[in-house]
C-alpha cells in the first residue's frame, strides 16, 4: 500500500513531531498512567495528616501492612499513635520539631505497631505542603518497608560481632603463642641481677623476638637475645626451633660461636628454600665472685651490639661481629669477651627500638637510632638491670605508633660493692 502524498508511513503529517502515546508506541494501554491507582497501590506506604498529626488520607499498601479498615484511621488516629513507644517519644521530641523547622525530613527509621501488635521496621520521609501564600497545610508522608534492610542490618551486626569474637580468639591465641616462646620466669644467676621485657608490635599476629637466661650444670649461665624474620606462625616456627636448638647446643658444648654456627646449620637445612633466618647474641656468663662481677663471652650472629652500662656512668656498645644466623651455608662466629664490674650492666635488645620512628629523631629516617639509644642510656648510668628495663619500657611508651616492629631487651647486672 502506498503512502498518501504529503505523509509519511507511520500516519503521521510532515509538521507532527508529538510522541507517539506509550500504547501507540507498542506497550500495553494496561499500562497508561492511572493516578489514584498509583497511589493507592504504590510499592510503599503513603500518608496524609494535618498539622497535629490527624490522619487524612492513607493509601492501600500502608493499610495492608498495618492490618487497620481505612475508617478505623481516617480522622480518627494520628500518625504517632502508628507508632511504637520508643518511635512515639522520638517523633514528639525530634521528628516534628525538625519537620516543623525545616519543612521536611528524609530516611528516619521508626517502627510501626501493626493492628496485631507486631512491631514492623520503616523508614520515614515526610515534608510540608504549603499554600499559596507559603502557610503550611499538611503533611504528606511516604513509609518505606525497612524489613529486609533491618535483616540485613542485624545480618551485618551479627557478622561483625562473630568476627570480633574470633579476633578475641585470634588474640589470645597470639598472646598463648607468643608466652610460649619466652621464660615463663626468668631466672637470675646467683649474686647477679636480671630483668627482661618484650613488647609486640601488633596483638594479632605472633613476632619473631626471643630471649633466655637459664643456668648449666657447671656453675656457668647461658644467655641469649635474638630476633626472627618476619612476623606470624612461620616466625614463631622458627623462633622456637632456634631457642631450643641454642640452649641443646649449649649442653654439649658451651661455646658461643660454637652453638651458632650450629644454629646456622640447622636454620640453613631447614629453611633455605624459604629464606628464613634470624639474628642473635648468645653469650656464657661465668660469676666471678671474688670481686662480685660477671665474665661473659659472646657471639653474634648480625644483631646489634650489646650495651655496657658502667658503674662510673660511661656507656660502651660492646663490639661483635658475624652474619645473620641461617642466611649462608658456612657463615663463621667469634667469641669476644666482656668483663661486667660491680655496678655495670649489660643490656641486650632488638632492633625494633633502634629502627622505631621517633619524633624529633636526628636520623634522616626518623628512626630512633644506635646513637639516640647511647645518649639515652649514658642518662641512666649507673643502673641496676631493672630500673634499666623500665627506663627502657618508658621510653616504648612514647613511641606510639612509631613502633613498627617487635621489641625486646634483656639486662643482666652486676650489684654495686655495698661497703
Amino acid at each position: 500500500m502506498t503512502a498518501a502524498a504529503g505523509h509519511d508511513p507511520h500516519g503521521q503529517g510532515p509538521d507532527d513531531h508529538r510522541s507517539a502515546r506509550p500504547s501507540e508506541a507498542g506497550f500495553p494501554a494496561l499500562l497508561e498512567d492511572n493516578l489514584e491507582d498509583l497511589y493507592e497501590n504504590a510499592p510503599c506506604g503513603y500518608l496524609s495528616t494535618l498539622l497535629d498529626g490527624t490522619i487524612a488520607k492513607i493509601n492501600g499498601t500502608l493499610l495492608a501492612w498495618l492490618g487497620y479498615r481505612r475508617e478505623e484511621l481516617v480522622g480518627r488516629r494520628r500518625f504517632s499513635d502508628l507508632l511504637t513507644g520508643g518511635g512515639r517519644i522520638y517523633h514528639e521530641t525530634h521528628f516534628a520539631p525538625m519537620l516543623a523547622m525545616q519543612g521536611e525530613i528524609g530516611g528516619v527509621s521508626l517502627e510501626l505497631r501493626t493492628r496485631d501488635g507486631s512491631r514492623m521496621p520503616v523508614l520515614v520521609t515526610s515534608i510540608v505542603k504549603a499554600g499559596s501564600e507559603g502557610q503550611p497545610q499538611l503533611i504528606r508522608t511516604a513509609i518505606f518497608d525497612a524489613k529486609m534492610r533491618r535483616a540485613y542490618e542485624r545480618e551485618l551486626l551479627d557478622a561483625r560481632k562473630a568476627a570480633e569474637r574470633e579476633d578475641e580468639r585470634l588474640r589470645h591465641l597470639v598472646g598463648k603463642l607468643q608466652r610460649s616462646l619466652l621464660p615463663a620466669v626468668l631466672q637470675t644467676p646467683p649474686g647477679l641481677d636480671s630483668a627482661a621485657y618484650y613488647r609486640a608490635a601488633s596483638t594479632d599476629q605472633v613476632g619473631g623476638d626471643f630471649y633466655d637466661l637459664f643456668p648449666l650444670v657447671d656453675g656457668r649461665w647461658g644467655f641469649f637475645l635474638g630476633d626472627v624474620s618476619g612476623k606470624g606462625v612461620e616466625a614463631a616456627a622458627v623462633t622456637a626451633l632456634a631457642r631450643y636448638t641454642l640452649r641443646a647446643a649449649t649442653v654439649y658444648n658451651p661455646d658461643p660461636a660454637a652453638a651458632l654456627h650450629n644454629l646456622n646449620t640447622v636454620l640453613w637445612q631447614e629453611y633455605r628454600e624459604d629464606a628464613r633466618y634470624c639474628t642473635v647474641v648468645f653469650g656464657i656468663l661465668t660469676s666471678t665472685t671474688a670481686v662480685g662481677g660477671f665474665t661473659a663471652i659472646i657471639a653474634s650472629g648480625g644483631h646489634p651490639e650489646p650495651l655496657l652500662l658502667r658503674a662510673d656512668g660511661s656507656v660502651h656498645y660492646h663490639p661483635t661481629k658475624g652474619r645473620i644466623v641461617g642466611a649462608f651455608p658456612n657463615a663463621q662466629y667469634t667469641n669476644t669477651t666482656v668483663v661486667v664490674n660491680p655496678g655495670d650492666t649489660l643490656l641486650l635488645y632488638s632492633d625494633g627500638l633502634t629502627e622505631a620512628r621517633s619524633v624529633g629523631s636526628e636520623t634522616a629516617d626518623g628512626r630512633y637510632g644506635a646513637a639516640a639509644l647511647a645518649r639515652f642510656a649514658r642518662s641512666l648510668a649507673p643502673a641496676p638491670a631493672a630500673a634499666a628495663v623500665t627506663a627502657i619500657i618508658d621510653l616504648i611508651d612514647t613511641f606510639g605508633t612509631g613502633l613498627t616492629d617487635d621489641t625486646a631487651v634483656l639486662a643482666i647486672g652486676a650489684p654495686p660493692h655495698r661497703y
